[in-house]
């Protein structure tokens, strides 16, 4: 893969909460550690391919995209990045709070807003425009990979401009817990990860930080390296 390492700026939850070791445990990866964990005994049991089914979502750790991974323009650094990163994240903006659910989506399982939130849409259309200086070109491998011929125009314009093509109108924030699933395995898949999820008891969930991820090789897992909370705009 070209272009190694590569960044990319996501939410996820902070660690050691109960939505980050739910994802993290699903997945069979935590992030926050860079480090695999075991899976659900009970999930195993019931689904013994599990680890394939979550085989391309581990790679990546338990997230959401708000600037998708790309490598950094030859005149930027890390520590750049990372000042460009804290001084995104003073900035004052009303913080996203969603409802939480877990639902298909294009085929896959993951946890997504229950409910159209446009400060959320903004956030993630301000990260994608505040830190496009630190994205090296795009390279013809990379484009070829996101099968343009598949994309609509909006989107294909959108992989030209900013590297990737589910951006702008185009978002949907989600935090990907399966890969792609036939309609017959997807529903007792999604029933059972529900009830897994209901568990938590988690009504709202508030995007309230943004976080570095670092995929050091193309064998290694992304890894979080810095995390910068988000500062809440003050209410009139």
């Amino acid at each position: 893969m070209a272009g190694l390492p590569r960044y990319a700026i996501y939410y996820a939850p902070a660690a050691g909460t109960a939505l980050s070791q739910f994802g993290a445990s699903l997945l069979g990866y935590d992030a926050w550690a860079g480090e695999d964990v075991g899976f659900p005994e009970d999930i195993v049991n019931l689904i013994p391919d599990w680890s394939e089914l979550t085989a391309d979502a581990r790679k990546y750790g338990f997230h959401a995209t708000l600037k998708a991974p790309f490598a950094l323009a030859d005149t930027k650094s890390e520590a750049e990045l990372c000042a460009a990163c804290a001084d995104f994240a003073a900035a004052p903006r009303v913080l996203p709070i969603i409802r939480p659910v877990v639902d298909a989506i294009s085929g896959f399982i993951a946890a997504i807003p229950g409910d159209a939130s446009p400060a959320l849409q903004m956030l993630a259309t301000d990260c994608v425009e505040a830190f496009e200086p630190f994205r090296a070109p795009t390279t013809a491998e990379d484009r070829a990979r996101r099968k343009p011929e598949l994309l609509t125009p909006r989107q294909r314009d959108h992989l030209d401009r900013w590297g990737y093509p589910y951006v702008m109108e185009d978002f949907r924030f989600h935090m990907t817990l399966t890969c792609r699933l036939s309609d017959e395995r997807r529903r007792p898949i999604l029933s059972m990860l529900q009830s897994r999820f209901e568990a938590l008891a988690l009504a709202t969930l508030a995007i309230d930080r943004i976080v570095l991820f670092r995929q050091a090789d193309a064998r290694a897992g992304f890894r979080i390296i810095a995390d910068w909370p988000l500062t809440a705009a003050r209410q009139p």
